[in-house]
This record gives structure tokens, C-alpha cells and sequence, in this order.
């Protein structure tokens, strides 16, 4: 979409913003998948972005790397499910992105994997729309496709899965707010009975899920992989089976964000680690961004925006 024009005479606000509303500067919106946490998988559209945010709105888990490419000017604004008392679930986007873009100014909202991917892009997106906001949607590695490279794990695989399918293993609440089961399962049921799953938000409901997939015709001695953390200095991951990885997951204290993968690719992924491991060579983890290279970055994208 159009990034805007940023010129137009302008007053003032309450909060010293200049701004008018009879002749506003538009400001733009990009709404940026960051990827599962290695900053190095950022795209360079991402990077253009960050180098060119007025403010940056951010969810919790964004870390501190990858806010480091935006200029050192910008306002950072916790967003997301803690920040600015406004829980994310509560509204389709967090009023502070539409107040600063209505303002004029370049707002960048950081969303940790890929927007599309259970991101809330399409919320935020309509509200945007709906607002006169121009906006853009920068995509981001999602957090299975990075958990499968990080992991070796091939989410399709010729011979035992030749299909994928992301979903969000959250429990929904009844009114009364108890967690509705019944209407849990009947999702479950309806997935596909064989080739991969991916499930994202998945590890408050581990018992609940391994019950609902048996009830919907998987074995429970189906190969079953937890990871927490994916392409991140603390990650971490469990492999079991449906019957299993519960109290594996409990065992080792798995922490959001996490993914659980079931299916029998896990099975090709514990036979890679298995040999991988008999190297004495290790693939690099993942590190933080140079300070050269940020400054390098900054001021490719500077002169690119001018």
C-alpha cells in the first residue's frame, strides 16, 4: 500500500505532538513479523522499517536486538498483552498504534513470528483500514518454520507426511469462564488424521490435546516433539509421543512461546539429531546482531530513505 505523504501544516496536541486535525500529516503503519528470536532471521524489509520507525509498538517477547535497529530517537512502546494496561486479547489493535499514526508519524508494531500466522493481522489490519490509516504488512519467519530449521525437523517429508497444518491449541472459555472442552475437541476433530500439526500456544493444554487427538483417531504412540524458546540461546525441546510428552514437557519446564509437533516427522527429526550428533561440529546458535553492522544497517537504510 501507499506509504503515505508526510508533509501538511500541523498544530499541537495535548501530549507537545504537532499535529492538526483539519490538515493532518498521515502517518503510516507497518505491521512487522520479527520471526520466533533470532534477529538474524529478520527480513531486510523488516530492517528498512525498524530504520525508519517514528515509534515502535512491541509485544513483550521482542527482544532487545532486534529493537536496537530502530533509530535512537524512536518511542518504544510496550504493547501486546502487558503493556500500557491494555491486555492484547481486549481489543483488535492497541490504541496507541491508530493515536500516533493519526498524529503523522511512521509507526512500526512488532509482532513476534509471522503476522498471519496467528498474529492478528487481519484485526489490526481492518482497524487500520477503517481509520483512513495506510499501512503495510511485512511478513516473518514463523515460529515452526524456525523451530523446524533450527531443529532439522522437515515438516513434510516425502515418504511419511505430505501435509502441514498450523493450529492454535488455546482453550476457549464457556461465559461462566471455565475452559470449554466440549468445544475443544470438536476442533481437534475436525483436523486432518494424518501428516503433520503444529501447535502453537500449546502447552497449558498438553493433557487436554493428547486426549482430544485420541478421541479423534491418533495413537497416542504417535511421535510428539515440544520446543521452547525455537532458534533462541535458550532453547529447548523434548521428544516423546502423544502418551508421553505431558509429563516430559512437564519435566523439563518447558517455557513459552512454544510449539508442539506431532506426528511422524518427528521421527526423522530424532534420527538427524541422533547422527548429527556423532559430529564434532556445531552449528552456530543464534547471537546477537554486531554493533557494526546495526550502525552499518542504520545508515544504508538512512540514505535509502531519502
Amino acid at each position: 500500500m501507499d506509504r503515505g505523504d508526510f508533509n501538511g501544516t500541523r498544530g499541537s496536541t495535548t501530549d507537545g505532538v504537532a499535529w492538526s486535525a483539519a490538515s493532518p500529516r498521515r502517518g503510516f503503519v507497518s505491521l512487522v513479523g520479527v520471526g520466533p528470536g533470532d534477529p538474524e532471521l529478520l527480513t531486510l524489509k523488516a530492517v528498512r522499517a525498524l530504520a525508519e520507525a517514528e515509534v515502535v509498538a512491541y509485544d513483550e517477547l521482542v527482544s532487545e536486538e532486534i529493537l536496537a535497529l530502530a533509530p535512537e530517537g524512536a518511542e518504544r512502546i510496550a504493547v501486546g498483552r502487558r503493556g500500557g494496561g491494555v491486555r492484547h486479547h481486549e481489543v483488535d489493535l492497541h490504541p496507541v498504534v491508530v493515536e500516533r499514526a493519526r498524529m503523522g508519524r511512521r509507526v512500526v508494531r512488532l509482532k513476534g513470528g509471522d503476522p498471519s500466522i496467528f498474529g492478528r493481522v487481519g484485526e489490526e489490519a481492518l482497524v487500520l483500514a477503517e481509520a483512513g490509516i495506510p499501512f503495510e504488512v511485512v511478513p516473518g519467519v514463523s515460529a515452526a518454520l524456525g523451530a523446524a530449521a533450527s531443529l532439522a525437523l522437515p515438516l513434510t517429508h516425502r515418504l511419511v507426511s505430505s501435509t502441514v497444518t498450523f493450529v492454535t491449541a488455546h482453550l476457549a472459555s464457556k461465559e461462566d469462564g471455565s475452559p470449554d472442552i466440549a468445544r475443544f475437541e470438536r476442533q481437534i476433530a475436525d483436523l486432518p488424521k494424518e501428516g503433520t500439526l503444529v501447535f502453537y500456544m500449546g502447552l497449558g493444554t498438553l493433557p487436554q490435546l493428547a486426549t482430544a487427538l485420541e478421541r479423534a483417531g491418533w495413537s497416542l504412540e504417535t511421535p510428539a516433539l515440544g520446543v521452547s524458546k525455537a532458534t533462541t540461546p535458550e532453547e529447548h525441546h523434548v521428544t516423546g509421543t502423544l502418551r508421553t510428552l505431558p509429563a516430559l514437557v512437564a519435566e523439563a519446564k518447558l517455557a513459552a512461546p512454544a510449539l508442539v509437533i506431532v506426528g511422524s516427522v518427528v521421527s526423522v527429526q530424532a534420527r538427524i539429531e541422533g547422527l548429527a550428533a556423532r559430529s564434532a561440529s556445531e552449528a552456530p546458535r543464534a547471537r546477537e546482531i554486531p554493533a557494526r553492522l546495526l550502525a552499518s544497517l542504520r545508515k544504508r537504510f538512512a540514505r535509502l530513505a531519502a
